[in-house]
């Protein structure tokens, strides 16, 4: 019988993490393109340090990178990419996508066009608790508002990707949300009304920013513009969005959504039956990078944990903790470190959970308070990782019109969360 090795914290272990991050980055920003290296090769990368400088036999170190990679998280995100790629494909061939273009070109002002995605982001994110569900669902649509009015597609996909991490922090069935409420044992109703003090006014800015900036947009569409559009095409779309808020299984929703808009491409002619089926690998094929990356991720940051990296990050953030503010800037350093290493906000929770309980009850925090920083934190370094899941999905959607950049700088609500947060901590009064 194995016997379980101790884990020693370790800083040598954060090694092939800095490989990993650095050289993506790296030749991100050298390049002025972040796509000029697949992000899987950087992990690779970091992989093959990790098997270099770890002192393990390879046997044991092929077994912790499998263990990784086989995780039961990273192995539902993957799953969900394909079948999420299987349905942006299909509902693309059907014509689903401009149908739903259309539709809110012909309801929404075009001025409203980055703030009203913002709160309709938001809005399935709330209801669904899952950014990477309201992505999924609504980036195609904003790549084609882009395509058929003079909005830009960099600021259409920062209001995306704020407004479904706003909803993915707040929502009471969001992951993050049950995680951090576990963790600190408080009631999901009372961390949700202590997050609404913070997140709602960084998301009032972040409206009033997206207001202004599509005021000049005004004036480049035409009035007297027609939208053709068929109603009966969006329905695969709000098939989705229904079973999502009813709380049905991701897997279920994505896989009915897929065969609603087969059958609905099959009656109107789109294409028939087999080529349904060739679409549909074609939308797996289109999450192959971002499909690897989590796989691989997984298994760095199995080794990484197993070698004492984590740990390391855990030890020394308690060394820094000296009174209650410090306490609750430790516990966002804690989890938003670790969630850099192994990009995934609700594993991020669930590792930082335990020790965050010790610090908020040894300096006499509010448990609420505590679990909202851990998820908001949390939320935004993984709204902001060039490596995120979130990022990724939508930069692999944008095919190559915008870069990390482009996309970071024009997510307002997540900066301005960012520096909300810093201030409520730092100016507000603490209690017991």
């Amino acid at each position: 019988m194995e016997v379980a090795k101790k884990i020693i914290p370790k800083f040598s272990a954060l090694i092939p993490l800095f490989v990993f991050v650095f050289t993506f980055l790296g030749v991100g920003i050298y390049q002025n393109d972040f796509y000029a290296l697949p992000a899987p090769i950087a992990v690779i990368m970091g992989i093959v340090v990790a098997f270099i400088i770890f002192r393990e036999s390879i046997s044991n170190k092929i077994e912790t990178l499998l263990k990784g990679c086989g995780d039961d998280k990273i192995l539902t995100m993957c799953l969900i990419y394909l079948l999420a790629g299987a349905f942006a494909a299909i509902t693309n061939e059907t014509g689903s996508v401009d149908a739903i273009v259309n539709l809110g070109l012909d309801l929404i002002a075009i001025q409203y066009i980055y703030v009203g995605i913002f709160i309709i982001a938001g809005f399935l994110s709330v209801s669904t608790g899952t950014s990477v569900g309201a992505i999924v669902a609504l980036a195609p649509i904003v790549v084609g508002f882009a395509e058929e009015s003079n909005a830009e597609l960099a600021i259409l996909c920062g209001a995306l990707l704020g407004g479904s991490m706003f909803g993915d922090n707040l929502s009471v069935i969001s992951d993050t949300t049950i995680a951090a409420t576990q963790s600190l044992g408080c009631k999901m109703s009372d961390k949700f009304k202590q997050n609404i003090k913070i997140a709602v006014p960084a998301a009032v800015f972040t409206t009033a920013i997206l207001i202004f900036q599509g005021l000049g947009l005004e004036s480049a569409v035409s009035e007297n513009t027609i939208y053709n559009y068929d109603i009966v095409k969006i329905l695969p779309y709000v098939l989705v969005i229904v079973l999502s808020i009813v709380g049905i299984n991701v897997f279920v929703n994505l896989l009915l959504g897929s065969l609603a808009a087969v059958a609905l491409g099959i009656v109107y002619g789109d294409f028939t039956l087999i080529e349904s089926a060739k679409i549909a690998y074609a939308g797996f094929t289109n999450m192959t990078e971002i499909f690897l990356l989590s796989l691989l991720t997984g298994g760095l940051a199995a080794l990484v944990a197993r070698n004492g990296g984590i740990e390391f990050i855990l030890v020394n953030i308690r060394r820094l903790i000296k009174n209650k503010k410090s306490a609750q800037f430790g516990i966002a350093t804690l989890v938003s470190t670790i969630n850099m290493a192994i990009a995934n906000n609700t594993v991020s929770i669930i590792i930082a959970g335990p020790i965050a309980k010790t610090i908020n009850d040894e300096y006499y925090l509010d448990n609420k308070k505590t679990a909202s920083i851990l998820d908001i934190f949390a939320c935004i370094f993984q709204g902001l990782l060039p490596y995120g899941a979130q990022v990724l999905m939508i930069l692999s959607f944008s095919k190559g019109k915008i870069d990390y950049l482009d996309l970071v700088s024009n997510t307002w609500y997540l900066l301005l969360l960012f520096i909300y947060t810093l201030l409520f901590i730092g100016l507000r009064p603490l209690r017991g």
